[in-house]
């Protein structure tokens, strides 16, 4: 009876874990995809024939742009589950919904735009035959337009931007 008990109790352990763990969804980071976009490709970039000097200049960008965009995703990660918890009340709370709403929009709003920045301080290190080279990619990658008319520089819109150039 003892075994049977144990054994019960380590299959929901095991099962409580396992179904933790596939909550955050594929990738490094928390919630979907895999954590932050910064729009680094390191296959697309290969082909770019990058000088050490380009690489150099590039890797220091994206480090500069991971360290600004850390805090601001893990308070969003935050305010996210603020939101989930309001939701969640007997009688949720419009105002404060909202409130919270508007929180993350201006948080996205401030990663989007650091992002911007760093994605046209790496184009800004390209060479002219390197841009050139970029728009001979299919649609969706290089700095054009993207999905289904949406933004370039990182495939368009959706969850599985992971550093489509």
């Amino acid at each position: 009876m003892k075994k049977l008990t144990m054994t019960l109790v380590t299959v929901l352990v095991v099962t409580a874990l396992s179904a933790y763990a596939f909550a955050y969804g594929p990738g490094w980071g928390r919630g979907h995809g895999g954590g932050p976009y910064d729009g680094y490709d390191p296959a697309t970039l290969s082909q770019l024939n990058l000088t050490a000097e380009q690489t150099t200049k590039i890797n220091a960008f994206r480090e500069a742009f991971l360290k600004d965009d850390k805090p601001l995703q893990d308070k969003m990660f935050g305010k996210r589950g603020d939101l989930k918890l309001l939701w969640l009340q007997q009688n949720p709370d419009q105002e404060k919904i909202l409130a919270v709403q508007k929180e993350i929009r201006a948080l996205r709003d401030q990663i989007q735009e650091k992002r911007d920045v760093y994605r046209l301080n790496v184009y800004n290190v390209f060479t002219p035959e390197q841009k050139e080279k970029l728009k001979s990619y299919r649609p969706g990658r290089g700095f054009g337009p993207g999905m289904k008319g949406g933004p370039g520089m990182g495939g368009g819109s959706g969850m599985g931007m992971r550093g489509n150039w």
